[in-house]
């Protein structure tokens, strides 16, 4: 059941995924073709990752309450709407109120990430997670492709089979996805004080506790500088190297193809052999260096020899990050931290795409890079200290056990 579980779970992100990036190498020139200017570009690209800031908390605690399957296949139709509206936009006032429709139900992830967590061990959920980032990576192969081969005929065209894709996702979630939280949960929690999804104070207390807040401040860092890499790569790509779209799109897919062989096949060794902890010590050095030395890279060649090892780092930290915290808050906590989580990692997509478009405009096409890199380096002496030599550190040497009142008073109080 577990297995048939994971299954759905792992073809429900990758429906979802394929249906998100099959047009997101496109936009761009979806958008310049109704008139759009570079800023305004980038402004589109940042309004997707804005909306998901408050609607992905928002769907986390929902799904603590409501259960996991009624806010997936809620968010998924959402998903089919935007890209019905973003298919049917001429203006370009309607193709920001496409990514924002689509942002608003799009922080499913940290609903797919709850179910996984709801029905795995702790022992086995770094490589069950490891399913979603294959999934993230499988997308990221087909999707472009596809979105490239079918703008040949219409832009339009990838958005209309992305919300086609949708659908039948939805149908599939509500046919065949079992509920992971029991009516006892799902109880408990309706019967728990009702706070809001994006609460300062919860926020502060999860930044303040000594194991999740650590873990949080690494998503954050690590979120900003790996969102100037995937936001800001298309446009390094054509200043630095002069790839065409076409070429970029391989490209994309090359870094699928390793993506999923790091998610499918090395994250459940590695989780059986370390720790959660010295794997995310080890996948930040690995990303910071990758990520420095991107930003130099003179040629496609170079480029993809890079690749294999950016992605292990930015794959493994992901994954790693997600699992651990997981680990440190109560079972009826996982939804919500999951979706600070997520609202934290799409907050840092806001200024990203506009921050590396500054850079490369106004200082330096390596300046994205040297800046994601440094920032991601040094998460290492920040990690190591606060998540192994700290007081009350597990050392590194294994995985720290779950804190009872990692998030929330209430479960002091209980």
């Amino acid at each position: 059941m577990k297995n048939r579980r994971l299954a759905i779970i792992f073809a429900v992100v990758l429906v979802d995924m394929l249906s998100f990036s099959i047009v997101l190498p496109l936009l761009p020139y979806l958008a310049e073709s109704i008139g759009a200017t570079a800023t305004q570009i980038g402004l589109l690209t940042a309004m997707y990752p804005l909306a998901q800031v408050f609607a992905a908390p928002l769907l986390g605690r929902l799904s603590d309450k409501v259960g996991r399957k009624p806010v997936l296949v809620l968010s998924i139709l959402g998903t089919a709407g935007g890209f019905v509206v973003l298919a049917l936009a001429r203006f370009l006032p309607i193709l920001f109120v496409s990514r924002f429709i689509d942002g608003i139900t799009g922080g499913n992830i940290s609903v797919a990430q709850a179910y996984i967590a709801d029905v795995t061990d702790p022992k086995d959920r770094g490589k069950a997670l490891g399913l979603i980032g294959a999934a993230f990576g499988l997308g990221f192969i087909l999707g472009p492709i596809t979105g490239g081969l079918l703008s040949g005929y219409s832009y339009a065209l990838p958005a209309w089979v992305g919300a086609g894709l949708a659908v039948l996702n939805a149908v599939a979630v509500t046919l065949f996805l079992p509920e992971s939280l029991s009516t006892d949960d799902r109880a408990r929690l309706a019967a728990r004080e009702r706070r809001h999804a994006f609460d300062p104070r919860s926020l502060l207390d999860a930044l303040g506790h000594k194991r999740v807040g650590p873990l949080l401040w690494i998503r954050l860092a690590t979120g900003l500088s790996f969102s100037i890499f995937e936001t800001s790569f298309a446009l390094w790509a054509l200043a630095a190297l002069g790839l065409t779209s076409q070429t970029n799109g391989l490209v994309l897919g090359y870094v699928g193809v390793l993506s999923v062989f790091v998610q499918a096949f090395l994250i459940g060794k590695l989780t059986a052999r370390f720790s959660d902890d010295q794997l995310l010590l080890s996948s930040l050095g690995i990303a910071g260096t990758a990520l420095l030395l991107w930003g130099f890279v003179p040629n496609l060649p170079l480029l993809l020899v890079l690749m294999p090892a950016l992605s292990v780092g930015l794959s493994v930290t992901n994954t790693i990050t997600t699992s651990a915290l997981s680990k440190a808050v109560h079972h009826d906590e996982v939804g919500g931290v999951l979706g600070m989580q997520t609202s934290i990692q799409s907050f840092t997509r806001v200024p990203a795409p506009v921050l590396a478009g500054l850079l490369i405009d106004k200082v330096s096409v390596w300046s994205p890079g040297l800046l994601a890199g440094l920032l991601t380096l040094a998460m290492v002496p920040f990690a190591y200290t606060a998540l192994c030599v700290r007081p009350g550190a597990s050392g590194c040497a294994e995985d720290a056990e779950v804190a009872p009142a990692a998030v929330t008073k209430e479960e002091a109080d209980a």
